[in-house]
């Protein structure tokens, strides 16, 4: 019975294409906009856990202030000094590499090329607490960070647009009025967590950039990599104590600097996204309720349209369920051609958009499961009330009704 059934809607449903089509227009809408979204969303955490993750494995950035900002008020909080780092690397166990950050900025000029960019000072545990792989060349030795010459590692971006496709390795370009020799090249990362392109960067020695850029010897950041055998809250809170003692802060007083640890950011962006995902497939699921509607009225047509069928087929003996049976399966089907119709456009939707986007195309069994057998419960739900309104007809009034 269930077989002839399902003949009987599908029929029903081909002799009616584009009313059908229409009907089922909401969920093929309400089913791609959610695994769409859902699909996306998915790739963007991914995408932002993949880039806090380029920052550094187990890595904790120590920064002034009380956040990445400055903040308002008072005057600013004392930059750092390499002797810190010095007194982090010997006093604090459980610390595998120190590495200073010093910040500036400059026009780099090559020939008729120039190009805007970020001038780092820092050393060559840099390149291991990044965990940031040099395509061609080498990191700083010792004698050149101690002298400070004039060297550089320089990103994918600042390459690209200073020696179009030549080797930069052994040639000079200027950076403000300094000349500075690249020696090696840093693998491409992209964008960053916060929107930063990473590969739009100079690498010198901190000496240098203090002597010739920001004519100081403070130390904007340090970045520190914790040994994975030890445990990451402990070297936190020793360094913190460090920090006030060397810092003379003491009693109830606020620390004038923060330790932050890459895996909490990474985990607090992540979970930001994934509510902003959720919110926006709830928002979408909203238009699966509204094709269940026009499923349900387009159903309640055809049963006034079809009462004189109904009502020849309960004459010959047809019972009030196999009537029943026949609206609700005929609503079902129409649901689930619609569910597949949507996540047939989610699909193409999703692989064309993922990369537009920047985000991993992450493809979510569960999900598309999940928004197909909605869709089906939404046949089911929205179907049942003009199926039993079909059961219900009387025989002889049906025969009646032109």
């Amino acid at each position: 019975m269930i077989g002839a059934t399902f003949v009987l809607a599908l029929r029903e449903i081909r002799r009616h294409l584009l009313r059908s089509f229409l009907t089922i227009l909401g969920i093929v809408i309400g089913v791609a906009a959610v695994v769409t979204m859902v699909t996306l969303g998915n790739g963007a955490t991914e995408a932002v856990r993949e880039q806090i993750a380029g920052l550094g494995a187990n890595l904790l950035q120590i920064r002034p202030g009380q956040g990445f900002g400055r903040g308002g008020g008072g005057p600013p909080p004392r930059d750092f000094q390499l002797d810190d780092l010095d007194a982090i690397r010997e006093q604090v166990d459980g610390v595998r590499v120190v590495a200073p950050l010093a910040q500036s900025s400059g026009i780099a000029v090559r020939n008729a090329a120039n190009w805007t960019t970020t001038i780092n000072g820092t050393t060559a545990d840099y390149f291991i607490a990044q965990n940031w792989a040099l395509t061609a060349g080498r990191p700083f030795t010792a004698a050149e960070e101690q002298a400070g010459r004039a060297v550089c590692v320089i990103g994918a971006t600042v390459a690209g647009n200073l020696f179009r496709g030549e080797d930069p390795v052994g040639q000079r370009f200027r950076l403000r009025d300094v000349a500075c020799e690249v020696i090696g090249t840093l693998a491409s990362r992209g964008q960053g967590g916060f929107g930063a392109d990473q590969d739009d960067v100079v690498l010198m020695p901190i000496k240098a950039v203090q002597r010739r850029f920001t004519g100081n010897r403070n130390v904007r950041a340090i970045l520190v990599q914790v040994d994975p055998d030890y445990d990451k809250a402990g070297v936190t809170a020793a360094i913190q104590g460090l920090l006030r003692e060397r810092r003379n802060i003491t009693g109830a007083k606020q620390d004038d600097f923060n330790v932050f640890d890459t895996a909490q950011i990474s985990e607090t962006l992540s979970g930001t996204t994934r509510i902003l995902t959720a919110l926006l497939g709830a928002v979408a699921a909203v238009s699966l309720l509204v094709g269940g509607i026009g499923i349900m009225n387009i159903m309640l047509v055809s049963v006034t349209e079809r009462t004189r069928e109904i009502g020849i087929r309960l004459a010959i003996g047809a019972i009030g369920r196999e009537v029943l049976l026949q609206f609700l399966v005929e609503a079902v089907v129409l649901a689930c051609i619609g569910g597949v119709i949507g996540l047939l456009l989610a699909l193409v939707a999703t692989v064309a958009l993922a990369p537009v986007l920047q985000v991993p195309f992450i493809f979510d069994p569960g999900i598309n499961a999940l928004a197909f057998g909605f869709s089906a419960l939404i046949g089911v739900v929205f179907g049942y009330f003009p199926a039993r309104r079909a059961a219900a007809l009387n025989p002889i009034e049906a025969l009646r009704h032109e």
